[in-house]
């Protein structure tokens, strides 16, 4: 409709309300079209798992009949150890990075001393030191202590690294827990250990939760440190065996894909039961957030 008096076309509300529903529909078909391609791979590599040689090069895309459900056979006897040791390695750094973690962020959160910003703040800066700027020093600091081919040289790095950013999201988010419920606990007699496990831990479980999936993402995920660091069979994690299961199967395509499905799998439930305290976590414990 025209606006004669200013000479300029006036929009009605069912003309709003149909430019809206436009709206919605590309983003709706951007949104589908970003699930497909994130889903592809994902997709191909389940077709592929349950492929001989002779189906994967007829077929390389398309599904085909039978099923071949022996190469997951095939792949757990190969990947078996390689996830006990991820397991391992993730489960130690995990305890590792939550008791510094919430231990560092409960004490900046909540106590008042000298320095108590700048040392926060340098905690903060290591966030933008890149993690390939330290490789070799910490390479040669491991070489000489002693630690290739151990547990220990696989769980430190990731303790050392993930604390950093524990520190920040445990710090942030118990600033966020009301300060009366920690004056009423001084009130009664608690002192700081009383707190932190009485109140701040049961409070802080979201985001607590959400630096244990972080940790386990980050070691599940982790390639060169342990390419570079493992040499014995026995210490190698999922990820590098994945890469020398491709080497023993040659071009036995449908275990090695059965392999990758089996090492995904872990992941993928763990983010399934813990997506939402994983975003809870994250939401509280980001600074400006409360």
């Amino acid at each position: 409709m025209l606006d004669t008096r200013k000479g300029r076309r006036r929009t009605t509300p069912s003309t709003r309300r149909r430019y809206r529903r436009r709206g919605q529909v590309g983003i709706v078909i951007g949104l589908t079209i970003l699930v497909l391609l994130s889903l592809g791979p994902y997709v191909f590599m389940l077709g592929t798992s349950v492929k001989d040689n002779l189906q994967f090069a007829t077929s390389y895309w398309l599904p085909t009949w039978p099923l071949h459900l022996g190469n997951y056979a095939t792949a757990w006897r190969q990947i078996s150890p390689y996830l006990l040791t991820s397991l391992l390695v993730a489960a130690a750094a995990i305890v590792g990075i939550l008791l510094l973690s919430a231990v560092a962020g409960f004490v900046l959160a909540r106590y008042s001393f000298p320095g108590r910003r700048f040392l926060f703040a340098m905690i903060a800066a290591l966030m933008m030191v890149p993690s390939i700027s330290s490789l070799i020093p910490l390479f040669v600091m491991m070489r000489n202590l002693g630690l290739l081919n151990t547990y220990a040289v696989l769980i430190i790095p990731h303790v050392a690294g993930g604390v950093v950013l524990g520190t920040i999201l445990m710090k942030t988010f118990v600033e966020g827990i009301p300060q009366a419920l920690f004056d009423a606990a001084r009130t009664d007699g608690a002192g700081g250990v009383r707190m932190f496990t009485s109140i701040m831990l049961p409070l802080s479980m979201p985001v607590i939760g959400t630096v244990a999936l972080v940790t386990v993402n980050g070691v599940w995920n982790d390639f060169f440190w342990p390419l570079l660091t493992i040499t014995k069979d026995e210490y190698r994690t999922v990820s590098v065996g994945l890469l020398f299961f491709h080497g023993q199967s040659g071009t036995d395509y449908g275990p090695m894909f059965a392999g990758y499905t089996l090492a995904s799998l872990p992941l993928l439930v763990l983010f399934v039961l813990l997506s939402k305290h994983f975003l809870a976590g994250v939401q509280g414990g980001l600074p400006g957030s409360h």
